[in-house]
């Protein structure tokens, strides 16, 4: 009799509590109302957003909301630049506001920094939709960069005070803290990284080390997913990147194998749980 793959889901992964306010806020009003708008997608997962969008949700960009009137629209986990208000105002838009709450903290504390003439860095994934609200909080005037080569092109002030998107690595972030100070700037470092994020990174090594192979399940968009995977692929380099259960290789697992399945702060646990009932097919 052939023994069967045994298959462990880490109960640390899944939403993050600001995913988990933002789908919660969407459903209540889409089992009231039928629809709704999001600005952008709703969560960095294209499953999920598929789900809901199959309940009413209509992901729209920003520039549809300059063509929308008298609506509700909502704000994602990630937040959004003071621009985004001002035209819902001026279009009698009613905004559900799901900004994750210490997203939220960050851009006051940038919004403070910039108030005082301070020169803004942020180390952040350019592009990113939380990146773009924290630059809006500075009129676009903040230097967002993601590695700290893109630095050497660019002449910087002698002082500066240096932020970080709140899913990046902590580790990276004080690295290139103490990389800027080495070269003769004066930096004020505000660490804004989301503790909730930082400390998967380390359980997730320790999860990671107790299984022969692991799947790792995240959307191609999720910044953190990118960080947490990296994060189980060093301490296990049998750790295999899907977002779909469809893309699961049986040839790669053997009879009386463990898996440990994670993911990233983006990742529905429906999700997780169908890679599980797929690889216990196998």
């Amino acid at each position: 009799m052939s023994k069967n793959l045994q298959v462990t889901i880490d109960k640390d992964s899944g939403f993050c509590f600001g995913v988990v306010y933002a789908i919660d806020m969407a459903e209540e009003i889409l089992e009231e109302e039928g629809y709704l708008y999001c600005l952008g997608d709703i969560v960095h997962n294209d499953e999920e957003v598929a789900r809901l969008k199959a309940k009413g949700l209509r992901i729209i960009a920003h520039a549809d909301l300059e063509g929308l009137q008298n609506e509700k629209v909502l704000i994602r986990a990630h937040g959004e630049a003071p621009e985004t208000y001002k035209t819902a105002l001026e279009n009698n838009i009613t905004l559900i506001d799901a900004s994750c709450p210490v997203v939220l903290k960050l851009q006051n504390r940038i919004k403070t920094s910039y108030d005082d003439q301070e020169k803004i860095l942020i180390f952040g994934k350019h592009g990113h939709a939380e990146v773009i609200g924290l630059q809006g909080q500075t009129q676009n005037e903040a230097l967002v960069f993601q590695d700290i080569d893109e630095l050497d092109q660019v002449d910087l002030p002698a002082k500066f005070t240096l932020y970080s998107q709140t899913t990046k690595s902590v580790d990276r972030f004080y690295a290139i803290k103490d990389e800027l100070i080495r070269r003769g700037y004066e930096v004020k470092a505000n660490d804004t990284i989301c503790r909730q994020v930082s400390n998967r990174y380390e359980d997730l090594g320790t999860f990671a080390q107790q299984y022969d192979k692991i799947v790792f399940v995240s959307g191609k968009k999720s910044s953190n997913g990118k960080v947490l995977f990296d994060v189980c692929k060093q301490v296990n380099p049998n750790t295999f990147f899907i977002s779909d259960p469809a893309e699961l290789d049986e040839t790669i697992f053997a009879e009386g194998e463990t898996v440990g399945i994670c993911g990233a702060t983006s990742t529905p646990m429906w999700l997780m749980k169908k890679v599980k009932d797929t690889l216990e097919a196998f």
